[in-house]
């Protein structure tokens, strides 16, 4: 296995971007709640996103961007918005519902199968990497892994509490417990 240091850097660095997202999906729920509704804390999270972005843009004095390209570009480069307002509200609807556990590994696993699609096609313009048996049996451990936290976790997510997070009823959701659990009141994995 040839795997050079600065490999292990930016695995490294993954690694750490990783570990951020069920902080991000248990911050954006709780953030849900106190809001209202998921849309405002979607919104609420993307704003801050971006007040964080222009002055690191600043400070590291990056070039303005070159608009005059925007009208030639394919219509995927959008779909990277649009994924990330149905990533956040998904996640802060599905985290105190599922957990942040059950929530993050279907998260990976579906990372991984658009990602094994991505990397065999060259789609979105991303380099060809063809799918190898150690690719497929690491996918397959983690689909596994999926299947093994979702069957072996004992309580189960109560629809109702989903569909009042979806329409805005979020204090339903509060005073309705689930089936084998307390009412849930803050995030809980």
């Amino acid at each position: 296995m040839n795997f050079p240091l600065t490999g292990i850097f930016f695995a490294i660095i993954a690694l750490v971007a990783g570990a951020l997202v069920p902080l991000q999906a248990a911050s954006n729920a709780e953030l849900g709640r106190a809001l209202g509704h998921p849309l405002w804390a979607t919104v609420v999270s993307l704003l801050v996103s971006v007040l964080i972005a222009i002055p690191v843009i600043l400070a590291m004095r990056v070039p303005a961007p070159i608009l005059n390209q925007m009208g030639q570009l394919p219509m995927w480069v959008w779909l990277g918005g649009i994924a990330g307002v149905i990533y956040i509200t998904s996640a802060l609807i599905l985290v105190p519902r599922l957990g942040a556990t059950r929530f993050i590994v279907c998260v990976i696993a579906g990372q991984m199968l658009i990602s094994l699609i991505l990397d065999q096609y060259g789609f979105m313009n991303l380099p060809m990497k063809e799918i190898n048996a150690g690719r497929l049996v690491g996918v397959t451990f983690v689909l596994l892994g999926m299947i093994m936290v979702l069957w072996l976790t004992p309580s189960s997510p109560n629809l109702g509490d989903v569909k009042a997070s979806m329409t805005g009823n979020l204090n339903d959701i509060e005073s309705t417990p689930t089936s084998n659990a307390k009412p849930v009141s803050h995030f809980e994995s």
